[in-house]
């Protein structure tokens, strides 16, 4: 099949590169040219694990192509994905000032029937809007606009994509089921579900697993702190829970808030929705708040243990992005904690595996990058962990204690074994376990 995907960022590139992987012919467009020039000679402006591979393999086959020229490649497609940014605004609402504004550069330039698909998130009631404004110039022989949402988590997208759960189809025209049905039907050969359903309907489903995640996570943020306050583990509540299996194992980690594209965004827009709908959506509201004040928890505990004397400290920190496998410092915990640390007037020096560039051009020098997870530490007062990397699971603890001015670790992930810190003389303060002391 011809497809075309409107936005080269994260969804839009993913997107398009695994259409390309099972044998379509991809056109991807966008209207910065420094970007698709870069896309054309093979460089790729995200971190993706496993992207890389199958981006080459697609453009060097001719199965993949990049242009700023959205004409030229509606024309070639049947199909045309719009994967453009949806930015909340100033009151949580997303902003589809892109969306819509390529849906009327379309309505002047379709010649032929075409499948029209939401793949941004979006609110509900916009492949109305969008229907509404194709309709302007365009008869209704000649579109179907469609719902898909995409399920992506970042650091493992591709796969995904590749093999998802389920595939979500937002459209009561047969003739763009269809099309949808042939298109994904490679991507669910053993035999998980593609969901066909009403546009509204899928384009709340995908606010409504995001803000659910979410939910999960402030919901154990909230007993990793009441665990703290009354001597229980959370590590064992978690254990405990999770193998009810109606809860689940998943989305039960507390650390120091989620962050990231998806879910501060899509929470927001959910609530703002509801606001709109005058319905008084009192857990969600909840879910924001509890996240909000769990970025500063670690912060506070290292404000603490200093006696709010951070003047002069250096603060060595792992992790800058908001997850693993990922350059993504959207709404990263991180960056709330490294500015509340500048601020009491401590430095900080800091490493994270892909996410450095990104940070530094948020606080540019007003800390020090490093290259590697012990050059952090050289010097450092104490250390902090803000982002659960694979190469901070096993360091060299003995080189860690030697290194830092004091033996002292803030885990904002939780990587580390209670008893093995006790061990090694360290003192460690994690989210909702109990603190273990150094050896006097």
């Amino acid at each position: 099949m011809n497809v075309a995907v409107v936005g080269t960022g994260y969804v839009g590139l993913v997107t398009g590169t695994c259409f390309a992987e099972t044998g379509n012919n991809v056109f991807c467009v966008d209207n910065n040219e420094k970007k698709v020039e870069r896309l054309q000679n093979g460089e790729i402006p995200i971190f993706e694990p496993g992207l890389d591979l199958i981006f080459d393999r697609n453009t060097k086959e001719g199965r993949l192509h990049f242009t700023t020229n959205l004409k030229e490649a509606v024309d070639q497609s049947q199909i045309i994905f719009l994967a453009l940014p949806t930015p909340p605004g100033g009151d949580g609402s997303a902003d589809l000032s892109y969306i819509l504004g390529v849906a009327r550069e379309l309505s002047h330039i379709i010649t032929e029937y075409k499948v029209i698909v939401d793949k941004s998130t979006v609110p509900v009631g916009t492949a109305e809007k969008v229907a509404a404004i194709l309709a302007e110039n365009l008869p209704k022989k000649m579109y179907d606009v469609v719902s898909n949402p995409e399920f992506l988590r970042e650091g493992v997208a591709v796969e995904d994509f590749m093999k998802p759960d389920r595939v979500v189809v937002g459209t009561k025209s047969e003739k763009a089921r269809k099309v949808m049905k042939q298109l994904y039907e490679p991507f669910v050969r053993q035999g998980n579900p593609i969901f066909f359903m009403d546009e509204r309907s899928a384009e709340m489903t995908k606010y409504a697993a995001n803000a659910y995640l979410a939910t999960r996570i402030s919901f154990m943020n909230e007993i990793a702190n009441l665990c703290e306050k009354t001597g229980a583990n959370v590590d064992m509540v978690r254990m405990g829970i999770g193998s009810d299996t109606r809860i689940g194992k998943r989305f039960l980690f507390p650390g120091i808030g989620y962050g990231g594209s998806c879910f501060p965004k899509d929470v927001q827009a959910l609530a703002k929705t509801a606001s709109d709908y005058s319905y008084d959506f009192k857990i969600l509201k909840s879910v924001m708040k509890v996240n909000t004040i769990q970025k500063s928890v670690l912060g506070k505990k290292i404000r603490k243990y200093f006696k709010n004397e951070l003047s002069g400290k250096t603060i060595g920190i792992w992790g800058l992005a908001f997850k693993p496998n990922t350059d993504d410092v959207r709404e990263a915990p991180a960056l709330t904690i490294i500015e509340e640390l500048l601020e009491a007037g401590a430095r900080v020096q800091a490493f994270d595996p892909e996410a450095m560039e990104n940070v530094r051009q948020i606080f540019g020098d007003r800390i020090q990058f490093c290259s590697n997870i012990y050059e952090t530490i050289e010097g450092a007062d104490v250390l902090a962990i803000l982002t659960e990397w694979s190469e901070f699971r096993n360091p060299d603890f003995d080189r860690i204690r030697e290194q830092l001015k004091e033996p002292v670790i803030f885990d904002g992930r939780n990587l580390y074994d209670l008893e093995q810190m006790k061990e090694l003389g360290f003192q460690y303060l994690s989210i909702g376990r109990p603190k273990v002391k150094k050896k006097v």
